[in-house]
């Protein structure tokens, strides 16, 4: 098999010389091992468009000897800042002897393939936040919904799904911040006020693109869900990039997902694409909790007059049509932009406790555990009637 593998690869063209594999040799290591293709290969000069290219090309030549689902890469250089293999200094190898944790690293490749839904180890409920529409707030709903939670004394935790455009490090004020593994492999998540944090973007240069296929990003997500040490969670938010694309469709298929927040403004371009959003979740059987409004309106500090900016209470006329529950509005204010740009959540900080938009969060939180605790006491009442409890 790997010989047969050796010889298609070495036919294959790196896209930035235009030489065959054959004569530049960039491929080091082809390895099988637990029904996996293994391929290792020099990343040296290659634009992340150019490794993509190049993984294509090789994923081409042997699609009819493997399964590409069952193929994964991984690179090296001698000078990158590469997030998947890093090469390690001598200090850093030192501290190893002192500290069993090193640095986390991620899998490149199309990830373990799926044959039925698994729960994430230690994780109560799963809440998946999603928009249909980029820029509505989603991230900082999600943000200020958790440390909500975290108030009312639930242990929370947040995965940042948004491999594109990933912004909870910025939130949460873990910027340039990396993860470290423990000494079973798994992965620790970072700690931010009170709240258990993953997301691409601790693994990547905030300006560095991201130029990947969609079966790499559910290899990822698996990653973040499974090889996480998340520990004991009542809560674990997924913030999920905007639209109904590749990330969506992985987590749907991979985990059992306890329920999905749709979050939208009152304006009518928002709420046809959340509309959508809500209808994706429908079809790939996951629950909707409901839909949160924000930015549902601005009251000028200067004259007090409220206006709505966005429309007015247009997420509250869509649940009636959509036949699902509205969970709460959320006014716009300067001081959680303020917030958000330096790491500085809404909801983390008292003194905001006395205005509206503390209220709506704790409202909305408070909506969402209600929900939860109905059905266990729906269930458990069925389950009693059932067996005569």
């Amino acid at each position: 098999m790997i010989a047969d593998l050796k010889i298609c690869i070495d036919k294959v063209v790196n896209p930035l010389s235009g030489e065959a594999e054959s004569v530049e040799k960039r491929v080091e290591d082809i390895s099988e091992k637990n029904g996996e293709i293994h391929i290792k290969y020099n990343r040296e000069g290659l634009s992340p468009e150019d490794k993509r290219k190049f993984e294509d090309n090789i994923l081409n030549s042997i699609k009819d000897k493997i399964d590409p689902e069952k193929v994964l890469f991984s690179s090296f250089s001698k000078n990158s800042s590469d997030i998947y293999k890093k090469e390690e200094k001598k200090e850093e190898k030192k501290e190893e002897k002192k500290d069993s944790s090193k640095d986390a690293s991620l899998k490149v490749g199309h990830g373990d393939k799926i044959t039925q839904k698994r729960n994430v180890a230690g994780v109560g409920k799963v809440i998946a936040i999603a928009s249909g529409k980029g820029g509505v707030g989603k991230s900082t709903v999600s943000v200020n919904l958790a440390l909500s939670l975290k108030k009312m004394n639930k242990k929370v935790g947040l995965l940042d799904a948004d491999i594109y455009g990933p912004s909870l490090p910025m939130l949460l004020k873990k910027r340039g911040e990396k993860p470290r593994a423990n000494d079973k492999k798994k992965i620790i998540p970072l700690e931010s006020y009170g709240l258990k944090l993953m997301s691409f973007g601790l693994f990547v240069n905030e300006d560095e693109p991201v130029i990947w296929r969609g079966p790499m990003l559910g290899g990822v997500l698996n990653q973040f869900l499974f090889d996480v040490d998340w520990g004991q969670l009542d809560y674990l938010i997924i913030d999920l990039p905007p639209g109904t694309g590749d990330v969506q469709l992985s987590m749907a298929q991979t985990i059992n997902v306890d329920g999905a927040i749709i979050v939208s403004t009152p304006q009518d371009v928002a709420l046809l694409d959340a509309t959508k959003g809500l209808k994706m979740f429908n079809q790939v059987k996951t629950p909707v909790l409901g839909m949160i409004e924000n930015m549902s309106s601005f009251v000028c500090h200067k004259c007090g007059e409220e206006h709505f900016v966005f429309g007015k209470e247009g997420v509250k006329s869509k649940v009636e049509e959509l036949k699902t529950q509205f969970l709460g509005k959320i006014p716009l204010d300067i001081e959680i932009r303020k917030g958000s740009d330096e790491g500085k959540p809404f909801m983390e900080f008292s003194k905001n406790q006395s205005g509206p938009i503390w209220k709506s969060y704790m409202s909305i939180a408070s909506n969402v555990d209600k929900i939860f605790s109905k059905n266990e006491k729906e269930s458990k009442g069925f389950l009693g009637k059932l067996f005569g409890k």
